[in-house]
C-alpha cells in the first residue's frame, strides 16, 4: 500500500513539474513571436517611409524643352465624331468628380508631347493664348496632377484656331490619349472654329463626347448646360484703360472690318442720311497695306486711332459676319461703349450666367434699317445702368485669358456641384452699383407655430442665467433655449442644478471666449427667428418678449428689439459717434435682447467684413452695433424698436458686473461707429422714427393692453 502511494507520488510530482515547463516554454515562446513581430513592424514602417510613394504625380512642367516625341501613322485610328446631342447624364461620368474628398472639380492636363505625323511633320505648336490657358489651370484651385483623381482632362495639344491645326492629325492625337475614352470627361478649348469657306460654329474635329469650352456657338451647335460659351480674346482690349472722355460725341459708333457687303449697304445709307452714326472703316493707304490701327470715316475719310475711338461712342455695333463671336466685342467692353449686337442666332460668352441684357443691346439683323431709332428710345436712365455696368463685367470675366479661363472653370464647377454655385445676383449685381441683395423670401408674415430659439451667451452669472431661463420658458413662442457657455476656464453647472422646464434646453461651450459666439450659426438653431439675449437681461416680461415676437413676424428682415441708439455726426471731430440719449429717433437696436432671422448669424460669420469680427472680438465690445450695420447695408431698412422701454434695468446686478460700466465703453462704442462706417465705405445705419406698440382699435394709449397686460401702460 506504501509503495503503491509512493509510485502515484513520484508520478504527480512529474507530471507536475513537465505541465510547469510547457508552460514556461509556451509564454517565452509567446513574447519571442511578439518581440519578433514589433520588430518586422518597425523595420517595415522605416523602409516603407523612406522609400519614395509609388502614387505620386509629378505637376507638369509647361516650361520643358525636353518633350517626347509621338509620331502617329497615317492609318492610325480616328477619334469618333463629336455627339451632338450630349448631356452631363449621358456623357459625363459624375463619378469621376468628388475622388479624395474633393468638393470640387479637379483638373488634369495631360503631360506635353512632340506630336508628329508619320513623316516627321510636327503639328502640336503652342500659340501664347494655349500656354497661358493651360498655365492658368496649373495654378488654379482646381489642378490636380494625379489622373486617377481628375473630374476632367485637358489635352495638350492646342486647339484655339482652326486654321492652325489639321483636323485628322489632331483626331488621332486624341484617340491616343491614355484615357480619351471617346472624350469622355474631357475638356476642349477653341476660339476660333470652322475654316472658309463654310466657317462651322463649332470647332471641326472629331471630340466625342467631349465638353467644348469654345467661342462662336449658334443655338443649333452649343449643346445646352453642357458646353461653356467663351468669348474670343482680343490683345487690343487688354490694352485698353479704363479712362473716360468727359462726354461721348457720337451716338452710334461701327469700327468692325468684316461687316458683310449687305448689312454694310444698310449702314452705310444711315451713315449718309444721319449724324447719329459714324461709320468706319480701313483706311485707302497707297502701299496697299491695312494699319489696324486706325479707321477712317466712311463719307469724309476722316481717321481716327482705333481703339480710342471706341470711347467717343455710347453705343457700338457688333454685326454678325463670317464667324458669329468676333474680338471686337471685347474691345468695346473694354472702352465701356454699350455693344449693339447684331446676330440673331449667336451663343453670347457665359451665357449660362452673365446676363447680357444688363450689358448689351440685341438688335434683330431683320431690323438694321432701324438701328438709329431703336437706340433713340433707350432712356437716359437705361443708357446709365448699362454704362456703369459695363466696365465692372470686363473687368470681373474678360478683361484677360486668365479671367476667362478661371471663369469658365468656375461655371464647369458650378454645374458639376450645384450646391456650390453662387446666385444670380452674385455674378450679374455687382455691389457698388446695386447694394447688397436681401437673401430672405419670406411671406409677409412670418408664421407664428414653429415659435423662436433664445441664444443666450453666459460667461460665470450662474444665478442670473438660471433667473432667465425661467423666465423665457413662460413665453408661449418659446421652441428651444440654447446657453453658449463662453468661459472655458470653467465647467457649466452639472445637468442636476439646472432649472427644471418644460422646453429643450442645450448648452453649447466655446473654445474661446469671443463676444461673436452669440451670433455663430449653430446647427442646433432650428427655427427661423432667433431671440439674442444676455444672461443678466432678466427685467425683460414674457408679454415684452411673446409681443416683440409677433412684430419680428411682420419685419421678418430686420433687427426687432427694445432699446435703441442712434448714430450722429459730430462736427467737432469730424467723425460718427453713438447716441444713447433718448430721442424720438433710432438707427440701432441692441442685441442684448432682439429677434432675428437666423440667416443674419450666417452672414455675421461668414460675410461680414472679416475686420469687423476682428475689431469686435479684440476690443470685447460692439458686436451689436456690427450686427446692426450689417443687416442695414444688406437690407437698407432700419430696425425696429418694440414697448417703450428705453434701457435695461437690472436691480439685482451691480455696476462692477456689467461690461457696460467700463468708462471706455462710450468711447469705444464712438470708435466702433465711425471705424465700421469707414470700412462699408458709408454709413449703412438707416434712422427712422417708429415705435412698435401693441394697441388695438379705439383702445387707449395710456392704458395697459389687453393682449399684453404685462407690457405695463404705454
Amino acid at each position: 500500500m506504501a509503495s503503491e502511494l509512493l509510485i502515484k507520488t513520484s508520478k504527480y510530482t512529474k507530471y507536475t513539474s513537465y505541465r510547469k515547463v510547457s508552460y514556461r516554454r509556451f509564454f517565452v515562446g509567446l513574447l519571442l513571436f511578439i518581440v519578433v513581430t514589433l520588430v518586422f513592424i518597425l523595420v517595415f514602417n522605416v523602409y516603407s517611409t523612406s522609400s519614395p510613394p509609388t502614387n505620386f504625380h509629378e505637376p507638369i512642367n509647361l516650361d520643358s524643352t525636353i518633350l517626347e516625341v509621338v509620331n502617329l501613322q497615317s492609318d492610325a485610328r480616328l477619334s469618333s465624331s463629336r455627339v451632338s446631342n450630349c448631356t452631363y447624364w449621358d456623357c459625363f461620368n459624375v463619378y469621376r468628380c468628388g475622388r479624395g474628398g474633393h468638393e470640387k472639380i479637379t483638373i488634369y492636363i495631360y503631360p506635353l508631347k512632340d506630336y508628329r505625323t508619320q513623316s516627321g511633320t510636327a503639328f502640336s505648336r503652342f500659340s501664347r493664348e494655349f500656354y497661358v490657358i493651360l498655365d492658368t489651370i496649373r495654378n488654379s484651385k482646381y489642378y490636380t496632377s494625379n489622373p486617377e483623381e481628375a473630374c476632367l482632362l485637358v489635352p495638350s495639344i492646342d486647339t484655339l484656331n482652326q486654321n492652325s491645326f489639321s483636323n485628322k492629325h489632331v483626331s488621332q492625337a486624341l484617340h491616343s490619349l491614355k484615357y480619351w475614352n471617346n472624350g469622355e470627361n474631357h475638356l476642349i478649348f477653341n476660339m476660333l472654329p470652322g475654316s472658309a469657306p463654310n466657317y462651322h460654329s463649332v470647332v471641326d474635329l472629331n471630340t466625342g463626347k467631349a465638353i467644348i469650352a469654345g467661342a462662336g456657338f449658334d443655338t443649333w451647335s452649343f449643346r445646352y448646360g453642357f458646353d461653356v460659351s467663351i468669348p474670343v480674346y482680343s490683345h487690343t482690349a487688354e490694352k485698353i484703360d479704363s479712362s473716360q472722355p468727359e462726354q461721348k460725341n457720337y451716338l452710334i459708333i461701327s469700327t468692325q472690318l468684316n461687316i458683310p457687303k449687305h448689312y454694310l449697304e444698310v449702314l452705310q445709307n444711315i451713315a449718309s442720311s444721319s449724324n447719329d452714326l459714324l461709320l468706319l472703316d480701313t483706311c485707302k493707304s497707297e502701299s496697299g497695306r491695312v494699319d489696324y490701327d486706325k479707321r477712317c470715316e466712311y463719307k469724309t475719310g476722316r481717321m481716327f486711332n482705333y481703339p480710342d475711338v471706341l470711347k467717343e461712342g455710347m453705343f457700338c455695333l457688333v454685326v454678325r459676319s463670317a464667324r458669329l463671336t468676333q474680338a471686337i466685342l471685347m474691345d468695346v467692353l473694354a472702352s465701356q461703349c454699350i455693344p449693339v449686337v447684331i446676330t440673331d442666332s449667336v451663343v453670347m460668352p457665359f451665357n449660362s450666367h452673365v446676363d447680357w441684357n444688363r450689358i448689351a443691346l440685341f438688335v434683330p439683323e431683320d431690323n438694321v434699317k432701324n438701328i438709329v431709332k431703336i437706340v433713340h428710345s433707350v432712356s437716359k436712365e437705361r443708357r446709365g445702368e448699362l454704362y456703369w455696368q459695363l466696365r465692372w463685367v470686363y473687368d470681373k470675366y474678360f478683361a484677360s485669358i486668365e479671367k476667362m479661363i478661371l471663369t469658365t472653370l468656375e461655371i464647369l464647377n458650378e454645374k458639376v456641384f450645384p450646391l456650390a454655385a453662387r446666385m444670380y445676383e452674385d455674378w450679374n449685381m455687382p455691389v457698388h452699383l446695386y447694394g447688397p441683395v436681401n437673401p430672405l423670401f419670406l411671406p409677409v408674415t412670418a408664421p407664428k407655430a414653429p415659435g423662436f430659439t433664445a441664444v443666450i451667451l453666459t460667461y460665470d452669472r450662474v444665478d442670473s442665467l438660471f433667473t432667465l431661463v425661467r423666465k423665457l420658458v413662460r413665453t408661449p413662442s418659446l421652441a428651444k433655449i440654447l446657453v453658449v457657455w463662453n468661459n472655458q476656464k470653467k465647467a457649466p453647472p452639472p445637468s442636476s442644478e439646472w432649472p427644471v422646464i418644460n422646453k429643450p434646453l442645450k448648452v453649447i461651450r466655446t473654445k474661446e471666449n469671443k463676444l461673436s459666439n452669440r451670433f455663430f450659426p449653430y446647427d442646433e438653431i432650428e427655427t427661423e427667428c432667433q431671440l439674442t439675449i444676455d444672461d443678466d437681461i432678466v427685467m425683460l416680461t414674457p408679454d415684452e418678449l411673446e409681443f416683440g415676437f409677433d412684430v419680428w413676424r411682420e419685419f421678418p428682415d430686420r433687427i426687432v428689439g427694445f432699446p435703441s441708439r442712434l448714430h450722429v455726426w459730430d462736427n467737432a471731430t469730424n467723425s460718427w459717434r453713438y447716441h444713447s440719449e433718448w430721442t424720438n429717433q433710432i438707427s440701432m437696436v441692441l442685441t442684448g435682447a432682439a429677434f432675428h432671422h437666423k440667416i443674419w448669424s450666417w452672414y455675421y460669420t461668414y460675410k461680414m467684413p472679416p475686420e469687423i469680427r476682428l475689431w469686435v472680438d479684440e476690443n470685447f465690445n460692439c458686436e451689436d452695433i456690427a450686427m446692426n450695420f450689417l443687416v442695414a447695408n444688406v437690407t437698407r431698412k432700419p430696425p425696429i424698436k418694440v414697448t417703450p422701454r428705453k434701457k435695461f434695468k437690472c436691480p439685482e446686478c451691480t455696476n462692477t458686473e456689467m461690461l457696460s460700466a467700463d468708462a471706455r465703453h462710450m468711447s469705444q462704442r464712438s470708435a466702433c461707429v465711425d471705424r465700421f462706417a469707414a470700412i462699408y465705405g458709408q454709413m449703412a445705419l438707416q434712422a427712422v422714427e417708429f415705435r412698435a406698440d401693441p394697441l388695438q382699435y379705439r383702445e387707449p394709449p395710456s392704458g395697459v393692453p389687453h393682449l399684453y397686460p404685462e407690457i405695463g401702460a404705454l
